[in-house]
């Protein structure tokens, strides 16, 4: 049994987190969140000690370093800007880190973590789930198996309403999140560059506060994708149902289903790391290097290849004031 530190435990991802320390035989040892909404706690491990102020928590761990329960994982699911932060602290307490996605906002945090690692001998692992699922395995297998030079047309869209609630909270602040392509984008481009080889081309057709649409040229594939917070953006087909979310993937106009199974790819993220596998600094780094150019990247309109999506009528942003 690994005892497990978590950080972010008041977040929406967090639960997985701790039903996959659960599910993987484990144990939930100390968890920090500068919010106290932490019920959900009480269903996987109520001894867990809790606590409101970092410095508490970190006194707290350092003190089970010394001890016969030392900390041999710390988990984080908090804020994407503290990613970093958080995960220096896991590697100074000689614990492996397990850190949501994205790893970190910029593609030289990366190199530095590296140095981190090195220095205390633990390893950082990321929660790439997609790699996991077993249609995106088996569509990596075809793609890996087919001609060699073939170049496949791809079409990407990922819609996930939001309320006005996004705006206000850290999501809604490029500077916190990294905006809307690395908060809800990031799994999806680490999947393509995974299954279709590295970025040779990057267009961006359109970035606001809701949606962005691009382009990129893979060793492998040709993909446009869109992705949207706004309800609007649903497909009438959607819309229609009540629903509010839509993932599509097409590959040479068919449809690749992975919308199922996401509910226990946390716990196999989880098994895979303690099995000795997981997915490290290095494989987190093409997706990092993709959202990275993407928010400071000027859209070009809808020009060239874009995704259907994309011509959608744009909205103001909910909070802005003026004509």
């Amino acid at each position: 049994m690994k005892n497990f530190g978590l950080i972010g435990a008041a977040g929406y991802i967090a639960p997985r987190h701790m039903k996959a320390i659960k599910d993987t035989g484990n144990n939930l040892l100390a968890a920090y969140d500068k919010f106290d909404s932490v019920g959900i706690m009480d269903s996987h491990f109520p001894n867990a000690d809790f606590f409101t102020e970092f410095e508490r928590f970190d006194r707290h761990v350092e003190k089970l370093k010394r001890s016969e329960q030392k900390i041999d994982y710390v988990s984080i699911c908090s804020p994407n800007y503290l990613h970093d932060s958080h995960i220096r602290f896991g590697l100074r307490v000689e614990a492996n880190v397990i850190c949501e996605k994205p790893l970190v906002l910029n593609p030289w945090n990366i190199d530095a973590l590296g140095e981190v690692e090195k220095e205390h001998g633990t390893r950082v692992f990321n929660i790439l789930q997609l790699r996991l699922h077993p249609s995106i395995i088996a569509l990596q297998k075809r793609i890996e198996e087919g001609p060699k030079d073939k170049i496949y047309d791809i079409d990407l869209a990922y819609i996930t309403s939001r309320g006005h609630w996004y705006y206000t909270s850290w999501k809604g602040d490029e500077s916190k999140s990294g905006g809307i392509a690395t908060n809800i984008g990031v799994h999806f481009y680490d999947m393509l560059t995974w299954v279709f080889g590295a970025v040779k081309k990057n267009v961006v057709h359109i970035h606001t506060h809701d949606r962005a649409a691009g382009y990129f040229e893979l060793e492998k594939a040709r993909v446009r994708w869109f992705l949207s917070i706004n309800a609007d953006t649903l497909p009438y087909h959607v819309k229609a149902k009540g629903g509010r979310t839509y993932r599509s993937l097409t590959i040479e106009n068919e449809e690749i289903e992975f919308s199922d199974g996401f509910t226990e790819l946390h716990t196999h993220s989880y098994q895979h790391i303690l099995d000795g596998f997981g997915f490290g600094l290095e494989e987190a780094r093409p997706s990092i290097e993709i959202v990275h150019d993407i928010r400071y990247m000027h859209p070009s309109g809808l020009n060239g290849d874009y995704h259907p999506l994309a011509a959608g009528k744009l909205a103001k942003h909910p909070f802005f004031v003026g004509i």
